[in-house]
Protein backbone atom coordinates (compact mmCIF):
# COMPACT_ATOMS: atom_id res chain seq x y z
CA UNK A 1 0.00 0.00 0.00
CA UNK A 2 1.31 2.98 -1.32
CA UNK A 3 5.35 1.20 -0.72
CA UNK A 4 4.49 1.75 3.35
CA UNK A 5 5.07 -0.59 5.74
CA UNK A 6 3.14 -2.12 8.78
CA UNK A 7 5.57 0.09 11.02
CA UNK A 8 4.75 3.48 9.19
CA UNK A 9 1.47 2.68 9.10
CA UNK A 10 1.29 2.26 13.07
CA UNK A 11 3.17 5.43 13.19
CA UNK A 12 0.66 7.64 11.15
CA UNK A 13 -2.27 6.19 13.10
CA UNK A 14 -0.67 6.99 16.67
CA UNK A 15 0.04 10.76 15.50
CA UNK A 16 -3.50 10.53 14.10
CA UNK A 17 -4.98 9.67 17.44
CA UNK A 18 -2.65 11.87 18.89
CA UNK A 19 -3.84 15.00 16.59
CA UNK A 20 -7.42 14.21 16.77
CA UNK A 21 -8.10 12.24 20.06
CA UNK A 22 -10.32 8.76 20.42
CA UNK A 23 -13.42 10.58 20.85
CA UNK A 24 -12.88 12.78 17.54
CA UNK A 25 -11.46 9.96 15.07
CA UNK A 26 -14.89 8.59 14.25
CA UNK A 27 -16.23 11.27 13.55
CA UNK A 28 -13.34 12.12 10.99
CA UNK A 29 -13.27 8.58 9.87
CA UNK A 30 -16.76 9.08 8.44
CA UNK A 31 -16.20 12.38 6.96
CA UNK A 32 -13.36 10.70 5.00
CA UNK A 33 -15.81 7.70 3.98
CA UNK A 34 -18.87 10.14 2.90
CA UNK A 35 -16.40 12.10 1.04
CA UNK A 36 -14.26 9.47 -0.63
CA UNK A 37 -18.23 7.91 -1.73
CA UNK A 38 -19.32 10.95 -3.28
CA UNK A 39 -15.91 11.13 -5.43
CA UNK A 40 -16.83 7.51 -6.82
CA UNK A 41 -20.02 8.45 -7.21
CA UNK A 42 -19.13 11.52 -9.03
CA UNK A 43 -16.58 10.06 -11.28
CA UNK A 44 -18.84 7.40 -12.04
CA UNK A 45 -21.33 9.49 -13.04
CA UNK A 46 -18.70 11.50 -15.29
CA UNK A 47 -17.59 8.28 -17.16
CA UNK A 48 -21.22 7.24 -17.93
CA UNK A 49 -21.85 10.52 -19.42
CA UNK A 50 -18.51 10.33 -21.22
CA UNK A 51 -19.78 6.61 -22.73
CA UNK A 52 -23.24 7.81 -23.52
CA UNK A 53 -22.13 10.81 -25.13
CA UNK A 54 -19.61 8.52 -27.46
CA UNK A 55 -22.10 5.72 -27.93
CA UNK A 56 -25.09 8.18 -29.41
CA UNK A 57 -22.15 10.44 -32.01
CA UNK A 58 -23.14 10.09 -34.83
CA UNK A 59 -20.81 8.38 -38.05
CA UNK A 60 -19.90 9.06 -40.68
CA UNK A 61 -21.80 7.29 -42.73
CA UNK A 62 -24.63 8.00 -40.97
CA UNK A 63 -24.14 12.23 -41.90
CA UNK A 64 -26.60 13.26 -44.47
CA UNK A 65 -25.34 14.88 -47.49
CA UNK A 66 -24.87 18.47 -47.56
CA UNK A 67 -27.65 19.91 -49.95
CA UNK A 68 -26.28 20.65 -53.82
CA UNK A 69 -27.02 24.34 -55.09
CA UNK A 70 -29.32 22.95 -58.17
CA UNK A 71 -31.81 25.42 -58.29
CA UNK A 72 -30.66 27.12 -62.25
Amino acid sequence: MFGLGAGEIIVIVLIILLLFGGRKLPEVMRGLGQGLREFKKATSDATGEIKKAVDEAPTEASKPEPPTDEQS
